[in-house]
């Protein structure tokens, strides 16, 4: 196959209708296909990337291997794809302006009046092709963020149209998400708002090719007929998509739906082999038929938005299945805990993980959860800004420093155990200046870590701005917080631990980020399996 094929996902009606799982299962088969596929997501804010975004206003920040700072569903396409993505995956419209700007700066239009068509759209067009360019993939599947009439979107759209149009035909399609409510009140389902969507769509100049309901009920042969005649599509291009228990059984109602063979065949495309999801339904299957159940504290400041802490969910899922454990995670919120109450909320835990944030709020909260489970040994997982808190803790009350804190909580702290990175000084612009992407760890011998990982060099994924600091390591190791894994170039401290405890760990890197259905994150799994030791005892 010489030429890469090109699928373009696009939502109408309503937003969160799920693009990201939809694109992501189809990749899935068509990768089970033999296909080499990837996926990318274009996003109409003006943010260059979520990186400087409230956790509350979009969600997760999610990080490559190469230090992006990406949209949350980069993580969903890496979970069913196990391929890495990088910078070019993610792109938001603060992106494509600022590049286009910079251009015009450098006089590279030659005095050229610099406009949205064709100058922003053709930047798009460029972006959009740079996966398949590569040679690295048959298929690059783009999702669009936002919803078809949203003015933000329409640059996006209008690049599409003029990219099917210079593709030509059986070489990109255009796929439309879109929602058929139930009335309740009427007892039946609804599609004008459709009809609405795709009509809306097309005054764009873009025919949809597939239309993908979502819906809360089955969707009956005279609906999709219905749908197939006043959208202008084929009758076996209607694909319901209706709610699932779990994310994870998209991929096979779409493959029972025939959504590949329908892409295929409009790519025109062989089928190849039938999709291999021998693993992913053995992952299934556990996920539904557990032998153990536990309790997890989940320690956070933004757990009113479970979005916020989208890929430590999704790990807990992979771990729980390779555990063949339900996970129950039970969110605490930090600023809510205190010495009186922490017995009460953490009493029906079997493990309790402090999860990353920023800012001083809740930051006592965590710190006391970090100390009643290690007084209570109770498993305890701390993640970057949770692994700093079991510093801190550990400091003031093992080491007798009362005032130990970091210098992001409070700059005057005569001991300040956690410090701002010394790279970090300088920094004004706050955009994309963190200690971002993937770093080695070297991991001593004879620890929790090297039991964990059993290996001695491993790279993780971080996003922080402050580090522990070394000025206190040989008094903390001296009491008992073992330093076990440490980045051999910058002497960083990476992970500390306990021994003699059931499970306490903390890291200063982001170990969600690489969990996927395929490989579980071992620390992750180990620590379920320790929670679940925890409560047979």
């Amino acid at each position: 196959m010489n030429q890469t094929k090109y699928i373009f996902v696009t939502g109408g009606v309503t937003s969160s209708l799920g693009k990201g799982i939809i694109a992501a299962s189809l990749a899935k088969l068509l990768q089970a296909r033999g296909y080499r596929t990837t996926i990318q997501k274009f996003d109409p804010y003006l943010n260059v990337d979520p990186g400087t975004l409230n956790p509350y206003e979009h969600g997760e920040c999610y990080v490559t291997d190469d230090g992006a700072e990406t949209d949350l569903d980069l993580g969903h396409y890496e979970r069913f794809l196990n391929v890495p993505t990088s910078q070019a995956n993610n792109v938001t419209t603060g992106r494509i302006y600022l590049s286009v700007i910079e251009k015009e700066r450098r006089g590279e239009f030659l005095g050229k009046t610099v406009q949205v068509v064709p100058h922003i759209t053709n930047e798009i067009k460029d972006r959009m092709q740079l996966l398949g360019k590569s040679g690295d993939y048959d298929i690059v599947i783009t999702e669009i963020g936002g919803t078809v009439g949203d003015i933000e979107s329409l640059p996006y759209i209008e690049s599409v149209r003029q990219l099917v149009w210079d593709m030509g035909e059986n070489n990109a399609i255009v796929i439309h998400l879109t929602l058929v409510p139930y009335l309740a009140a009427a007892g039946e389902l609804k599609t004008k708002p459709t009809q609405h969507s795709v009509k809306t769509l097309m005054e764009s100049g873009i025919k949809a090719d597939i239309l993908v309901c979502r819906t809360e009920h089955e969707i009956s042969n005279e609906i999709r007929n219905k749908l197939a005649l006043f959208c202008n599509v084929k009758r076996e291009a209607v694909i319901q998509s209706i709610d699932a228990s779990t994310i994870y059984e998209v991929p096979n109602l779409m493959l029972e739906e025939g959504l590949d063979i329908v892409a295929l065949k409009k790519l025109d495309l062989p089928k190849k082999v039938a999709p291999d999801l021998k693993s992913w339904n053995t992952f299934l299957k556990r996920i539904k038929n557990p032998k153990h159940t536990v309790n997890i504290g989940l320690i956070g400041k933004y757990v009113e938005m479970q979005d916020c802490y989208k890929s430590i969910l999704e790990a807990f899922i992979h771990a729980g299945a390779t555990n063949e454990t339900k996970v129950n995670v039970i969110s605490i919120h930090s600023e809510h805990i205190h010495e009186e109450n922490i017995a009460e909320k953490f009493k029906d835990l079997d493990g309790v993980l402090v999860a990353p944030g920023f800012g001083e709020r809740g930051i006592e909260g965590k710190i006391a959860a970090v100390r009643y489970v290690r007084e209570n040994n109770i498993p305890f997982f701390g993640i970057c800004l949770g692994m700093q808190m079991s510093v801190i803790e550990y400091s003031r009350n093992l080491l007798g420093l009362s005032d130990a804190n970091s210098t992001e909580m409070n700059p005057e702290t005569v001991d300040p155990v956690v410090n701002l990175m010394e790279s970090q000084k300088t920094v004004t612009e706050k955009g994309g200046t963190m200690r971002l992407g993937a770093w080695q760890c070297e991991i001593k011998p004879n620890t929790l870590a090297y039991k964990i990982y059993g290996q001695t060099t491993i790279s993780e994924r971080h996003r922080h701005r402050y580090e522990f600091n070394n000025e206190y390591l040989t008094a903390l190791e001296d009491a008992g917080l073992k330093a076990s894994g440490v980045n051999p170039d910058t002497g960083l401290v990476e992970i500390v631990e306990i021994e003699n405890h059931p499970f306490f760990i903390g890291v200063q890197y982001h170990p969600e980020y690489k969990s996927t259905v395929v490989k579980p994150h071992p620390l992750f799994v180990s620590f379920i399996a320790a929670a679940v030791q925890a409560k047979k005892k």
